[in-house]
């Protein structure tokens, strides 16, 4: 039987469905596709079982420089460091399970705590599991940001190129304080881009990060 429910009881259609997003918003760029098998925030990633293969967008709020200084301010254990509730490792382990890529920030601490080895230099590089992890700038698929984004992939094909060209965004993410006084001051900030926007996945991005998910699955993809 080609259709099911998943554990949230949303019909999912393998005829038709080719990729599972995990942890993406449910009103952003992969909502309402047949082809792809959404699950936001209301489904709760973490239940996902397979068996097609996954772009995954696992939250990063805990996993930033200032998570450990909100911490420090703030306590409590909503705010620890990396607590978050297993929503990385259940990611990470459906990738190398299914095959597909998983997306974080640039510096994210989540790398190093779930031993995935630090990408050096331009371009795709192997990992001893058996995967590659990479560094890639949103701002060359259209980002107003540069949007420096660290991938970590796991499939039997090896990756496909991506746009490795590092362009200076207009724009900036987080900070929104303003330093000189004149508009013509070299040192005064780019405007900051609202949240939205900000974590928004551009959908030349989007499409290849499916791409890449689609490539990864065939027939033998096992974890590592």
């Amino acid at each position: 039987m080609t259709a099911a429910l998943s554990p949230a009881g949303v019909r999912v259609d393998r005829r038709v469905m080719r990729v599972a997003a995990l942890f993406v918003q449910a009103d952003g760029c992969y909502a309402g596709r047949d082809d792809i098998d959404a699950w936001p925030e209301a489904r709760d990633a973490r239940n996902y079982t397979g068996p097609l293969p996954v772009v995954a967008h696992p939250p990063c709020q805990l996993w930033g420089a200032m998570a450990a200084v909100n911490y420090s301010r703030w306590g409590g254990e909503h705010n620890k460091p990396g607590n978050d509730g297993g929503c990385f490792a259940s990611a990470l382990a459906n990738v190398r399970s299914f095959g597909g890529v998983l997306e974080h920030p640039a510096k994210t601490r989540a790398w190093a705590a779930h031993g995935l080895a630090k990408q050096d230099g331009i371009g795709w590089q192997r990992t001893i599991d058996g995967g590659w992890v990479c560094e890639v700038w949103q701002s060359a698929y259209g980002h107003r940001a540069n949007k420096a984004t660290w991938l970590y992939y796991h499939g039997t094909n090896p990756p496909f190129e991506l746009r490795w060209e590092r362009l200076k965004g207009s724009h900036q993410i987080g900070c929104q304080c303003r330093q000189g006084i004149r508009k013509t001051d070299p040192w005064r900030n780019k405007p900051t881009l609202s949240k939205r926007e900000a974590n928004a996945t551009p959908l030349e991005f989007r499409d290849e990060l499916l791409r890449l998910a689609m490539m990864a699955h065939n027939a033998g993809v096992t974890g590592a």
